[in-house]
């Protein structure tokens, strides 16, 4: 069971609800793979709606580590999420929100241009 009071959401794989969590050390980690200096650059990187599948399995696992769960990102790449694609990135998405707050609507990612 997730508590949304600290920040916790779920990712569904196989019917079965595993938290997510972004800790300060799962938020350091984002910094670093996003190459960014600060938590308000990181929010505004994902603000722009512009991530990527890479950027999502990122996401995921953070959130799962921060909730220790003790998985690589190359292991949450392989995963079968419930809703496929689309309930990754509502995972992701909810994670975001969960830790940055709602007052601004995350916007699903866009294809990269051509």
């Amino acid at each position: 069971m997730v508590n949304r009071h600290r920040g916790e959401t779920a990712l569904m794989i196989s019917g079965e609800a595993l938290p997510m969590r972004l800790t300060l050390g799962a938020l350091a980690e984002l910094e670093h793979a996003f190459a960014v200096d600060s938590l308000p650059a990181l929010g505004q990187r994902f603000v722009s709606g512009h991530l990527s599948a890479r950027d999502i399995i990122r996401i995921i696992a953070a959130g799962l580590r921060g909730a220790g769960k003790v998985i690589r990102d190359e292991e949450v790449a392989g995963l079968s999420f419930d809703g496929g694609l689309a309930g990754a990135i509502k995972a992701a998405i909810a994670l975001l929100e969960a830790t940055f707050g709602e007052g601004e609507p995350a916007r699903p990612p866009q294809p990269p241009e051509a």
